[in-house]
């Protein structure tokens, strides 16, 4: 059958198993490599391959700490489940990616980070430890005290040391579903790095940037910040059913959009409306819980606008002392080539020392591209501006980067590829992703 990742490419021809159990998954390790897939949220290749064994039956809950917040759970359980079981019970995930449709399993491979990476770090940081399948189906723990190498070398992984069955996540305590948001609008790339600074201190900070503007205006942005609303902050009305925040009405995309939709007339009139309405509602509101971490949760099947052949992201790293030179370059090259994105996403991370996980500290810029002729020529462009600038690239949204590429700007995956060699995991576990990157 053909596999792909949320983007729709690249598409590869591929076996998916779906066992209902831990003994089932084992079974499947003696007949070949094979790549653990939750969601199948990852943008691209990471989990395709010629056998991949989907987690969707490892769903149960098991156990949960009043006193702590340790959630135990299966691997295939969604960050979705979690939200729907604990937030009216007053807890929170202590770090969510921008969907909730994303498998527990799949959070730890790719060590996935948020908009308060910069405040509390990424989700490994708040993962007690996890069960790991290894290539003779056995299951040991991990955790920073107990095969602690083991556990490094998973967060940020990409499945490539084992099969995840169940962890140990911490959740944390919110009084409710609003999310108090300051939205600034920042007219140019300067003003919208210095707002990132100034509210340092916020819990939650990200900004949609538009990088179809030119001039004086490259790089504006809209920054916002955001806290989760005390009972205090809510009118009354809010403050009676706290957790009664306003959710998505969840239309979906019924038919793939055609080629032609997305072109740089479009992409540049809807970053200008977006920039519009965005600065004319600038300031501080109450807004629901999904809205702010979850905005293209709204629309389902949202891939489905780039047409057929799918899209990339474009999503990397630059380290604080390049941000504005290497920020600039990226978004001048886009302006240039004539491509553009309706989604761009700008985050400032904090300090994380890590085996293998993404982030660094300094700014993560993502991009969405539809596959064409036009991105495609741009991609290794980027590729080149990052790498000059001391950057790194997001392999859970990655579908294209060269081998060349990794290990010029993250050394650190040369390592984990000897290890696995010396291991013998790389014979047990591989995708298409992981076949391209030598890893």
């Amino acid at each position: 059958m053909e596999l792909s990742g949320w983007g729709r490419y690249p598409r590869v021809e591929g076996k998916l198993s779906a066992p209902r159990s831990a003994e089932g998954i084992a079974a499947l390790l003696r007949n070949g490599p094979v790549i653990a897939r939750g969601m199948g949220r990852a943008y691209g290749d990471a989990a395709i391959g010629p056998h991949a064994i989907s987690t969707r039956h490892l769903t149960h809950m098991i156990a949960f700490d009043e006193t702590t917040g340790q959630l135990v759970a299966e691997a295939g359980v969604t960050l979705k489940d979690i939200l729907s079981a604990f937030l009216p019970r007053g807890w929170f995930l202590s770090v969510t990616p921008g969907t909730q449709f994303v498998s527990l399993g799949g959070a730890i491979a790719s060590d996935v980070h948020g908009k308060n990476h910069h405040s509390e770090g990424s989700f490994g940081t708040f993962v007690d430890w996890f069960d790991l399948m290894g290539p003779d189906g056995r299951v040991t723990r991990c955790s920073r005290d107990e095969n602690a190498d083991l556990f490094h070398w998973t967060l940020g992984g990409m499945g490539l040391t084992g099969i995840v069955l169940r962890a140990a996540i911490r959740l944390k305590r919110v009084e409710s579903g609003w999310i108090r948001q300051t939205t600034i609008a920042a007219p140019d790339l300067d003003a919208a790095l210095d707002a990132f600074e100034q509210t340092y201190s916020a819990t939650y900070s990200m900004a949609w940037i538009d990088c179809a503007a030119t001039g004086s205006a490259m790089g504006r942005s809209l920054v916002m910040n955001g806290e989760h609303a005390t009972l205090a902050e809510l009118p009354p009305a809010k403050r009676a059913k706290p957790f009664a925040a306003r959710g998505h009405l969840s239309p979906r995309v019924p038919v793939d959009f055609p080629g032609f939709a997305l072109n740089p007339w479009s992409i540049r009139a809807f970053n200008q409306l977006y920039w519009t309405k965005g600065r004319l509602s600038a300031g501080t509101a109450l807004v629901g819980w999904e809205p702010f971490f979850y905005p293209l949760d709204a629309i389902r099947d949202w891939n489905r606008i780039y047409g057929r052949r799918g899209f990339m992201q474009f999503q990397c790293v630059v380290p604080l002392e390049s941000r504005a030179e290497g920020l600039r370059a990226i978004l001048r090259a886009i302006s240039d080539s004539g491509a553009g994105s309706f989604l761009a996403v700008l985050k400032r991370f904090g300090p994380q020392d890590s085996r293998l996980s993404f982030p660094m500290e300094g700014y993560t810029l993502a991009l969405d591209f539809p596959v064409n002729r036009r991105s495609l020529d741009l991609m290794p462009r980027l590729d080149a501006i990052t790498a000059d600038h001391g950057g790194r690239f997001y392999l859970a949204k990655d579908s294209r980067i060269s081998a060349q590429t990794l290990r010029r700007t993250d050394p650190r995956w040369a390592d984990f590829a000897a290890m696995r060699r010396d291991s013998g995991l790389a014979a047990s576990f591989a995708s298409a992703q992981s076949e391209r990157l030598d890893t």
